[in-house]
């Protein structure tokens, strides 16, 4: 699976990348996790399967997901504490629970990528 974390200007998307690519890691999981600026944005989709979308981006969410629908990729806007999440383990899970949801058969083998995905969904957990 392809997970691409889009910010600003690139800094805090780096960060939690990393963060997901080595939570993935020790869960045994096969994810890339790579980051995006709004700008690279219409160049990064070509290559992910999920976007992650940066809590302060919220406002340009209606045009990530318009861009997003046309590669089949779902976006998840992060929730505001995502920084916190250190070990990217709550992050992971948000995208364990997207790939999940696209196709259920997935949560055993979330390395794979999905056959089949849903129109791109928002995806805020308290």
């Amino acid at each position: 699976m392809r997970i691409l974390v889009v910010c600003g200007a690139g800094a805090s998307s780096t960060f939690v990348a990393q963060r997901v690519r080595h939570a993935a890691q020790a869960a045994g999981r096969q994810i890339s996790a790579v980051a995006g600026t709004e700008q690279s944005l219409p160049i990064d989709l070509d290559a992910a399967d999920i976007v992650l979308v940066g809590p302060h981006l919220r406002h340009a969410l209606d045009r990530i997901r318009f861009e997003a629908a046309s590669r089949d990729a779902a976006v998840i806007l992060l929730p505001d504490d995502v920084f916190t999440d250190i070990d990217g383990t709550r992050t992971l899970a948000l995208v364990e629970a997207e790939a999940t949801a696209v196709r259920p058969e997935a949560h055993d083998s979330v390395a794979s990528t999905p056959d089949h995905r849903t129109t791109p969904t928002e995806r805020n957990p308290a």
